[in-house]
This record gives C-alpha cells, sequence and structure tokens, in this order.
C-alpha cells in the first residue's frame, strides 16, 4: 500500500458538466463530508484527519466554490442540484453507498439526498441545519439571503467577511477558539464573490423549509442523527422537528454552542459521529419504539 493509495484528488462532473473539486483520504466504509455555506471543504479537515484512520472520507467543494467550477448563471444553483451533485461525487469514485454527513446548508443538503436518494445513504448525519425554516421566519430570512448575496457582489468576499463571520451564532466559536475561528474567517474571505451571492439566491433562499417536507419526512427510514448548538437559535426547532418527524432519528445537542459545530466542537462531534456511524453498522440504530408515545407523561395501566 503507497500513500496514493489513501488520498487522492479528483476533478468530478456533475449532471450539467459542471466540474466538482473532490478530495478523498483513508479506505474502508466510505463517508461524504458536505460543507457549509460559509465554509469550504478544507472546512472538514478534523473530520477527514480523523475518520481516514477506519473510513474512506471523501469531501468536495461545492459548485460556486473554487476550485471547483463557478456557473455565473443563479438557475445552476438550487437545493435539487446540490443533492444531485453530492450523488454525482460517489457516482465519480463508483461509491453505491455512503454515510452522509453535511452542516448547515451542507446538512440541508444531506436531508434532501436522503429524501431524493436514500438507496445510496447509509446514514444521515444532519448538523447545524435550519436557518430560515421556521414558518415564523421563512419570509425574514429570504429578505436576509439576499441582502447577503448583495454584500458579497458589492463588498466581496474579502470585506464582508469581516461582518459575516461575527454573527450571532459564530461567536461563540471565535471565544472558545481564537485561532480556529480566524482559520474560519480567513477562508470565507476567499470565497468567490460571485459564486458566494448566486449560491445565496439559487440555494438558500429558494430552499423549502423543513415542514414543507413533512411527508416525506415521516416515511424516510434512513437511520439518521441531528446534532444542533443550544447557542444556534434558528437551528434548534428545526431540529426537534426533525427528530419527530424521521423514524430513525437521534437529536444531540451541544452545550454552550453555535453553528460551527464540526470545528467549534471537534472532540465532540468527532465523538458523536463515530458512535453513531458504529451504531448504524451494527444494525442497532433503530426506528423509534412504538411504545415510546410522545404523548404519553407516565403509564398508568
Amino acid at each position: 500500500m503507497t500513500y496514493a493509495d489513501l488520498t487522492a484528488t479528483h476533478k468530478i462532473s456533475a449532471k450539467d458538466g459542471v466540474k466538482l473539486h473532490v478530495e478523498e483520504a483513508g479506505q474502508g466504509t466510505p463517508i461524504l463530508f458536505i460543507h457549509e455555506f460559509g465554509g469550504n471543504h478544507m472546512s472538514w479537515e478534523p473530520q477527514m484527519r480523523f475518520f481516514a484512520r477506519r473510513h474512506r472520507c471523501i469531501t468536495y467543494a461545492a459548485r460556486g466554490y473554487a476550485p471547483s467550477d463557478i456557473p455565473t448563471d443563479v438557475e445552476a444553483y438550487s437545493q435539487a442540484i446540490a443533492a444531485d451533485d453530492a450523488v454525482a461525487v460517489l457516482d465519480g469514485l463508483s461509491i453505491e453507498k455512503a454515510h452522509i454527513v453535511g452542516l448547515s446548508m451542507g446538512g440541508f443538503c444531506t436531508v434532501h439526498f436522503g429524501l431524493r436518494t436514500p438507496e445510496r445513504a447509509l446514514s444521515l448525519t444532519v448538523a447545524g441545519a435550519g436557518y430560515g425554516c421556521e414558518k415564523a421566519h421563512e419570509e425574514y430570512f429570504r429578505g436576509v439571503s439576499l441582502a447577503v448575496a448583495e454584500n458579497f457582489e458589492k463588498l466581496g468576499a474579502k470585506e464582508f467577511s469581516k461582518i459575516y463571520a461575527l454573527g450571532a451564532s459564530r461567536v461563540q466559536f471565535e471565544v472558545k477558539d481564537p485561532r480556529g475561528w480566524r482559520e474560519f474567517a480567513d477562508r470565507l474571505a476567499t470565497h468567490s464573490d460571485i459564486g458566494a451571492a448566486l449560491t445565496m439566491r439559487g440555494v438558500q433562499a429558494r430552499r423549502p423549509s423543513f415542514w414543507d417536507l413533512e411527508e416525506g419526512l415521516k416515511t424516510m427510514m434512513v437511520p439518521t442523527l441531528v446534532m444542533v448548538g443550544d447557542e444556534d437559535d434558528h437551528c434548534l426547532q428545526p431540529g426537534i422537528y426533525l427528530k419527530k418527524m424521521i423514524p430513525a432519528c437521534g437529536l444531540s445537542v451541544f452545550p454552550k454552542a453555535g453553528h460551527t459545530l464540526n470545528l467549534e466542537e471537534p472532540a465532540l462531534f468527532n465523538a458523536q459521529l463515530a458512535e453513531f456511524i458504529a451504531q448504524v453498522e451494527a444494525g442497532k440504530w433503530l426506528p423509534r419504539d412504538p411504545r415510546a408515545i410522545p404523548g404519553q407523561i407516565m403509564r398508568t395501566a
């Protein structure tokens, strides 16, 4: 076995010919990591290094994020296209099934992956996903997404990253780990201005709420782990909602944690994910026992 057998980079074509930059490391059961809007494929480095000891780990730069292609038409960006891109990565690597792990925008993609192509998923891990889902905030979120897109175009990522990186659910990371947060903020500053703007307009602002997906979620039998920080306010209720809707779903709430869970709390994230995958592969992550009736407080008969 050589180094070349354990790590590689690829250019893989999506359905529409967009080229995606893909990196992999390790051998074993595959895990596909899907990044958030504020990160890129390098955001998964703490997980790639940890899980490559036992798994074939794959990550990729979403369309709109260099070194992947950056289409200049907003119609080349959507939630459905994002989910299809994840499948294209597996197809390009001749992988039939994988554990799918996504954060935030990547978490939304993971949910849609499970809804659209459940037969390709060994499991789903949905971390820090939910912004814009709550019906009370849906229209506000769409407006904010469009404003963010405009700021990326007008100010550019180098300047606007200084504002975006200090969002209400990002400051927890800065307080705990200033060096890690600085690395995140510096990476954000390198985003493509047009790629970030079109991702916001085409994917974020147009994506459906989890509440609009209820019927599909109720019948999605893929083992699922939802992770959320307790100070990631607009992901808490969506996380609970996913727990209630998806039959084989567990919910993990990280204390005193914000949005960027895999970087803010890498040890806890890796431990939770490793245990989840181990239970799935042992056939022990099952749908909720029907005796665990949600409305029951105490049994009396």
